[in-house]
C-alpha cells in the first residue's frame, strides 16, 4: 500500500504526481502483468539465456 503525506500547503496535483512516481517505482503494475500468465521456470530460464546470448553478440559486433 502506498502512503503519501499531504499537508495543507501543497496542491492535490503535486500529491498526485508523488503518488504516480511512487507507484511506478514500486513495480506494482509490472508485477501484475508478470503474474497474469504462468511461465514455466525452464522456459523463463531459456529466455533469460537467449537474451544474454543476444546481448553479448550485439556487444561483440559493436566492439569489433
Amino acid at each position: 500500500m502506498l502512503i503519501i503525506d499531504v499537508k495543507e500547503s501543497p496542491s492535490i496535483d503535486r500529491a498526485l504526481k508523488k503518488y504516480k512516481r511512487k507507484f511506478e517505482r514500486s513495480g506494482t503494475l509490472k508485477e501484475l502483468r508478470r503474474r497474469k500468465h504462468f511461465v514455466k521456470p525452464s522456459v523463463a530460464r531459456r529466455t533469460e539465456v537467449l537474451k544474454a546470448k543476444y546481448k553479448s553478440e550485439m556487444l561483440r559486433k559493436l566492439e569489433g
